[in-house]
């Protein structure tokens, strides 16, 4: 072979090896500064991806690695979103079960608001709950509780001295099918928290003692009682002497005695009555506990009362609503109507997650 054929023959070898070359050097595999399986590992935001530590790949050198997934401002540490900023129980992520999930109580609010029952990375609200909680029937802002006292300046007890309080209403306040009814277990519980005070009316019974304290039995529970009927011991005699706090749950005699027609109305003038009696008191209103035989008739009666309290308090009126219906279970009927004594201490527990706030 000559010179000539000879350069002729290499000249598409050539060719083919720098094509080669080139494409030895593309940008298309993953470089060891770039870290974790793609250019994308690490984003910025933290959350479920690789740069929270959820995924194996999220190295811990370059781009996807302790810089940005690992414990830096941005990501959190790895598999749980660790400490950040914006993920696991930063200021948007919230720890578990911390935001107010048990509805409230003294507190009204529930938690932070941006908090939530999920801790982990990336959830940038932190779950439904911690808006929302507090607003539960039995505490918080719907219920009462120290928020709707002290925070208002509104102080219907005294600051020394006993504080009266006057359970209203029919047997079920009476404490049909045990003595004393809730009246035992709210005056336990004040008396556990030293809260002075004693219960007022022209009705009594109940035990001698609660709690190796002297037990104040008096009441203005009715057994059979309607709202009329109570309405006509308004404001003489039942008022006198004048309670600070009323505890109202009355209605179930209405349905029972079919006279449901324009009972929420007959509630609301015995309200207003109260009101007017004792300008400077509370007013503590329930949606009354349930009835099987007549669950039709309670919940449209219960279904009226919210707007019958909100309207007063949107007055300027100290009146509250308190949800002695929901969670109440059947087996907590003694006889079908009345409570039996785990009825009658979940009664007390609703009635008191709503006065405490105002007693001393």
């Amino acid at each position: 072979m000559n010179l000539r054929s000879r350069k002729a023959y290499w000249s598409p070898l050539l060719g083919v090896a720098a094509l080669l070359a080139a494409c030895s050097s593309s940008p298309e595999g993953p470089s060891p500064s770039s870290g974790g399986s793609t250019p994308l590992a690490g984003s910025s935001s933290g959350g479920s991806s690789a740069i929270a530590g959820s995924s194996a790949t999220a190295g811990s050198i370059g781009v996807g690695g302790a810089n940005v997934a690992g414990a830096g401002p941005n990501g959190g540490s790895a598999g749980s979103g660790g400490n950040s900023s914006q993920g696991g129980t930063s200021n948007n992520g919230g720890a578990p079960n911390t935001a107010g999930a048990s509805g409230g109580g003294a507190s009204g609010n529930g938690g932070s608001a941006m908090g939530g029952r999920q801790g982990s990375a990336g959830n940038p609200s932190g779950g439904s709950a911690g808006a929302t909680a507090g607003a539960s029937a039995t505490g918080g802002q719907s219920t009462g509780g120290a928020n709707a006292g002290g925070a208002t300046g509104f102080e219907p007890c005294p600051s020394s001295g006993v504080c009266k309080i006057m359970p209203l209403g029919d047997s079920i306040t009476d404490g049909t099918g045990y003595s004393g009814g809730y009246r035992v277990e709210l005056f336990a519980k004040a008396v556990a928290d030293k809260k002075n005070i004693t219960f007022v009316g022209s009705l009594s019974n109940g035990p001698n003692t609660v709690s190796g304290v002297t037990f104040p039995k008096s009441h203005e529970g009715h057994f059979g009682w309607t709202i009329s009927q109570v309405d006509g011991l308004i404001p003489d005699p039942a008022l006198n002497p004048a309670p600070h706090i009323v505890l109202l749950h009355l209605g179930t005699n209405d349905i029972n005695q079919k006279m449901l027609s324009g009972a929420p109305e007959r509630l609301g003038s015995l309200v207003d009555q109260i009101i007017a009696k004792l300008p400077s008191a509370l007013i503590v209103v329930a949606k009354i506990i349930p009835e099987p035989s007549q669950a039709s008739g309670i919940t449209t009666l219960n279904n009226a009362i919210p707007q019958l309290v909100q309207s007063r308090a949107s007055a300027g009126k100290h009146v509250i609503l308190v949800d002695q219906f929901s969670g109440f279970l059947a087996t907590e009927l003694g006889d079908g109507v009345h409570p039996n004594q785990a009825g009658y201490a979940r009664m007390a527990g609703v009635w008191y997650t709503a006065v405490k706030g105002y007693l001393h």
